[in-house]
């Protein structure tokens, strides 16, 4: 504890007021999970009050105190970082006074949202670039300037007074529901994969996940994909997931003979496809279930099978890659002991089944996650060589912390967005615009909503993303007689292939720094290895029983026993490679018994098992040709 002591007091000034505050935060969040939650103004306050505070103090926070003293930058990022905490808290110090106005905006309160607004905005442009905070810009010049526009498009026009009042103090604003599961549970959740990186169980299920494929052509990168959906369920963002993971998995696939844009496109796809995989799937099922009024239980059991697709497909295609480019099998000595590692840290998993069990069993989000969050710090102490020191302790909370702090900005950016959606009645002139635009046909209607996700999800972490385009496209779906639960499911696929989609690819830019690549060809090529998240989602929206909707266990059987070797198609579509490779037309017709395989009709399906297999005997007889020619 001296040395600990001593060690911050050498520390730069500005990074122990970081830490000092992101402790503050972390018990506060800690403690109304055990306790109960405040007021959601207040709850909702506090937490983005500290994470602005924390935002404007991390350009000064390297800076040692003489230069600190020296620079004018210190005192202007000093004061935003106080205004800034002042006007979010200013709910806290008069919740009484604004609820006994009932809401109603005082002229110094209008200065106040002006100011909340401008925080928000410039914050979440430090944190995760400019889209967000241009598309919420926007969507306010609409509320303002609406009445000019003509048509479906327009609307009266709301004064800014109006504006600020219904985004400041109201509910459906800055501090809204994505807030508000941010200032919950996610924050706890994503202490919970902090405390699990920190202690060492990252690197146990990395190590578990390189015993298991290690052996087999390709290991490192099957690997990557096995460890990354893994680690990707507990994170909550897909960035965070390949600064984690890909550390590790990355220059070990560059090592067996992977090029780098390929290395870095498979960390990012298996990266992103972890919060589609149940039981955790990040934030987002939590999100879907508050929006939508469905349990979590049910959210994650109909993500299941899809997400399974999803692996299977990426998986394959991995397999295909190593074959293809004859990447070489890592030596034995490289590869660790599943037995050794689970002896020296299997502990350490041990949170994960009891968080998972603690939400199928009925508890709430907050009462799993932190029954499990404290779980995990008490396993850490069975065996010293994963102790969580005092310092490893302000590391788990810094860098879990850190991790909310982009969500938690995109959330409450969101927020003001969603609230003018509400103000305007945008969400329903936007349902009639797919709806219009489609002319009542469902597939044109779902290519619109994927378009309209990828554009609208661009740089946002996948939960905000979710929330946004949920709003305004998922009504639409389910007006058109989509199921609500696919409806949303579709909506949370598109979002979330935004991280590895060009322009704006977040995960793929994460990707590029560790694999020295360029971050435009990672994302081209992490869309090629993803395909199946831009497909599948489509047929389930067609085809509930994917998903578990009025379907008898025979029938999921049946459709996900198609599904699998529907995937399995798919992957050898992409990567034009079997036993050898295989021409441009032979990929056309794997894709043919794809969409056969994955159709809802059992004829067409049987049709795509008998098209499968002669494909793969012809294949198989003409490999084996072409090397008894090649013999001779």
């Amino acid at each position: 504890m001296r040395n600990l002591v001593d060690n911050l007091l050498n520390c730069p000034p500005i990074w122990v007021v970081r830490i000092i505050a992101a402790t503050i935060l972390s018990f506060f969040s800690i403690y109304t999970a055990f306790w109960g939650v405040f007021p959601d103004m207040i709850q909702r306050s506090f937490h983005i009050g500290i994470i602005l505070f924390l935002v404007y103090l991390s350009p000064l926070q390297k800076m040692s105190m003489t230069d600190l003293l020296k620079s004018l930058k210190t005192y202007l990022f000093i004061m935003l970082a106080l205004l800034s905490l002042l006007v979010m808290f200013y709910h806290i110090i008069f919740f009484d006074a604004i609820n006994d106005r009932w809401g109603e905006l005082t002229s110094y309160e209008f200065y106040l949202g002006l100011a909340a607004t401008f925080f928000l905005l410039d914050a979440t442009r430090r944190t995760i670039g400019w889209p967000i905070a241009i598309l919420a810009i926007t969507f306010l010049l609409y509320a303002l300037f609406g009445n000019y526009l003509p048509g479906e498009a327009g609307h009266r026009g709301d004064s800014l007074f109006r504006i600020m009042s219904h985004l400041y103090l109201g509910g459906s604003g800055i501090f809204g529901t994505p807030l508000g599961v941010t200032a919950t549970f996610v924050i706890l959740i994503v202490l919970f994969g902090a405390v699990l990186e920190n202690s060492g169980a990252g690197k146990v299920l990395m190590n578990i996940a390189n015993s298991m494929t290690g052996k087999s052509r390709g290991g490192p990168a099957k690997a990557a994909v096995v460890g990354s959906s893994l680690m990707g369920m507990i994170s909550g963002t897909a960035v965070a997931n390949v600064l984690t993971t890909g550390t590790i998995s990355i220059p070990l696939m560059k090592r067996t003979g992977y090029r780098s844009e390929t290395a870095g496109a498979i960390e990012a796809v298996a990266s992103t496809g972890g919060q589609l995989m149940p039981p955790v799937m990040g934030a987002a099922a939590f999100l879907m279930s508050d929006m939508t009024g469905i349990s979590y239980y049910e959210i994650a059991r109909a993500a299941l099978l899809p997400a399974i697709l999803y692996y299977i497909v990426l998986f394959s295609v991995v397999h295909l890659e190593a074959l293809k480019r004859n990447i070489p099998i890592i030596d034995t000595k490289d590869i660790p002991s599943i037995w050794k590692t689970l002896k020296s840290g299997g502990h350490l998993l041990l949170s994960l089944p009891v968080f998972i069990y603690m939400m199928f069993d009925g508890y709430s989000v907050m009462y799993a996650s932190i029954w499990s969050l404290m779980m995990a710090v008490a396993l850490s102490y069975l065996r010293r060589s994963s102790w969580l020191t005092p310092s490893k302790i302000l590391r788990t909370i810094e860098n879990g912390v850190d991790a909310v702090i982009p969500v938690a900005t995109a959330c409450a950016c969101a927020g003001i967005i969603i609230g003018i959606i509400t103000l305007t009645g945008l969400g329903l002139k936007f349902s009639s615009l797919v709806i219009s635009l489609s002319g009542g046909n469902v597939f044109l209607a779902l290519m619109l909503t994927m378009v309209a996700s990828l554009i609208l999800g661009m740089g946002l972490p996948t939960a905000a993303a979710y929330i946004l385009v949920a709003t305004l496209a998922a009504p639409a779906l389910e007006q058109l007689g989509i199921n609500q639960l696919a409806a949303h499911l579709f909506v949370f696929y598109s979002a979330m292939l935004s991280s590895i989609t060009p322009p704006v690819a977040l995960a793929a830019y994460a990707a590029s720094g560790l694999a020295n690549a360029n971050p435009f060809r990672i994302a081209i090529v992490s869309c090629q290895f993803g395909i199946a998240a831009f497909i599948i989602p489509y047929f389930f929206a067609y085809n509930p029983v994917l998903i578990g909707i009025e379907a008898s266990l025979q029938m999921i059987l049946i459709a996900g026993f198609s599904a699998v070797f529907g995937s399995l198609s798919l992957a050898i579509a992409i990567q034009g490679w079997l036993f050898s490779k295989i021409s441009f037309l032979e990929r056309g017709m794997y894709l043919i018994v794809t969409f056969c395989l994955l159709s809802t009709s059992y004829l067409w399906g049987f049709a795509g098992v008998i098209g499968l297999i002669l494909l793969v005997l012809f294949n198989l007889f003409r490999t084996k040709t072409i090397k008894s020619n090649i013999i001779n």
